[in-house]
């Protein structure tokens, strides 16, 4: 009887499979089974540009990392009766595969301690600390003090909101949303339907020059050289000119870094608001829009009850210049690894996690001032993990990345920095190249060889 049952299976080939990979014809592979998602692509929480960029492929990996057992069971309704025929699992994939197995058998992904109300607690303190500290006080001392108060709280709430998008970190999902609006629009200005729009695609795109956004900086930063060949961004259909702007621009990148993170907050309130406007569907877009407009309430109004506007600039400055820490975090964790030119794959998720990221060592207690992210190679492959797990599962991961021989880079916090301003410097100098005369050229390399 079985092997009748095992006779009337419609098998494909990978072959095959990689022809339903287009809009209206998308099809995607499941632990071998195939499931034809073209009608539900619009409808994925993890935004359609996901699917369209692995469809045709087996996403197995892709797919355990991202879903909690509960949406396993919906599959059911997309099967379209065929199995995968020729598809062979790595060695690598399979021990992420059995790794990810123990630490849902270990009840990690549940076991969310009680992070959540240290953060929310400690937020809301800061926040009472700031408005009592501008309302209440004449002193420019305190109202510096606030300042720094109030991008520790940004920073924190980023955080929070991060944790919200990325798993439950409240009781029901009603809940976790609306704290995902709190921490994100509300209280810091950044919109949650931004952030999961683009670090989605982060995730599952790491370190693709032309299919990642967190690498597409231009005319501002280039990582790669590649970037001088005016790549065209993929994620936002649009050509990226390396143009004599550009060029200006990029060869002085590592001089400028610092101090474009300081008010790199600016470029993520522009984004908010050019997708917020656009019209591209945007789940939940009313609720939103007014959580931005009560960021824009209650901010401009604290600051304006300052008293002079020499305090105010430096009010927002310091706070921007705080926040700037964080900036710098989600820069270091990517800009100085390997990069790559195409669309991501299925069948290498453990290998271009790896490849793309770098972990920052740090002592247990500076784990609130990271918020998990320290452990970057740990949360890009298990991203539902809660953040007081992942120091749990990372000598495993380490372990793992040492059998198959693949990176697992962890530096200091300075040492990341001396890193990526290493990487941008090389760039810079290649930029500055394409524009100046030879002799000009080595003056300027000869300045920059060190520092």
């Amino acid at each position: 009887m079985e092997e009748k049952m095992e006779v009337e299976k419609k098998y494909i080939t990978v072959e095959e499979l990689n022809l339903h990979n287009k809009p209206g014809d998308l099809w995607i592979s499941i632990q071998g089974k195939i499931y034809n998602v073209s009608d539900w692509v619009n409808d994925h929480p993890g935004g359609a540009t996901i699917l369209y960029d692995l469809g045709g492929q087996d996403v197995t990996d892709g797919f355990m990392a991202y879903h909690p057992s509960t949406v396993w069971k919906r599959l059911g309704k997309y099967f379209n009766g065929y199995h995968l025929k020729d598809f062979e699992i790595s060695e690598v994939s399979k021990d992420y595969r059995k790794l990810h197995a123990e630490i849902t058998q270990m009840g990690l992904f549940e076991n969310k301690g009680h992070g959540a109300l240290y953060n929310i607690t400690t937020i809301v303190v800061l926040l009472y600390l700031v408005v009592y500290g501008v309302l209440k006080s004449d002193s420019v001392l305190v109202h510096f003090v606030c300042a720094v108060m109030l991008g520790v709280l940004w920073i924190m709430g980023a955080y929070m909101g991060h944790d919200a998008g990325h798993y439950q970190v409240m009781a029901s999902r009603k809940w976790n949303q609306i704290i995902q609006v709190l921490a994100g629009n509300c209280l810091t200005g950044i919109s949650i339907a931004w952030w999961k729009w683009t670090h989605n695609q982060h995730h599952i795109a790491c370190n693709s020059l032309d299919y990642d956004p967190d690498l597409q900086h231009m005319p501002v930063f280039a990582v790669s050289t590649k970037f001088f060949h005016s790549l065209t961004s993929v994620f936002y259909g649009r050509k990226m000119d390396f143009d004599h702007v550009a060029r200006f621009l990029v060869s002085h990148q590592h001089l400028t870094y610092y101090p474009i993170m300081i008010v790199g907050r600016v470029n993520l309130f522009i984004q908010t608001f050019l997708l917020l406007s656009s019209k591209r569907s945007i789940p939940n877009r009313t609720l939103n829009i007014m959580g931005i407009l009560f960021f824009w309430t209650w901010f401009p109004l604290l600051v304006m009850c300052l008293p002079s506007w020499t305090e105010r600039v430096m009010f927002v400055l310091v706070s921007f210049t705080v926040t700037a820490l964080q900036h710098i975090q989600f820069t270091l964790n990517h800009f100085s690894g390997d990069t790559y030119l195409g669309p991501p794959t299925g069948n290498d998720w453990f290998e271009k996690q790896a490849a793309g990221t770098i972990d920052i060592s740090c002592s247990k207690y500076m784990d609130w001032f990271f918020g998990g992210l320290q452990f970057q190679l740990e949360h890009h492959l298990f991203p539902r993990l809660p953040r007081c797990q992942l120091r749990t599962v990372s000598p495993t991961v380490k372990e793992l990345c040492k059998k198959h021989n693949l990176p697992h880079r962890s530096l200091s916090f300075w040492d990341a920095n001396v890193t990526t301003i290493r990487v941008l410097r090389k760039a810079a100098l290649q930029a500055w190249d394409m524009t100046l005369p030879v002799p000009k050229n080595l003056a300027w390399e000869a300045i920059n060889t060190h520092g």
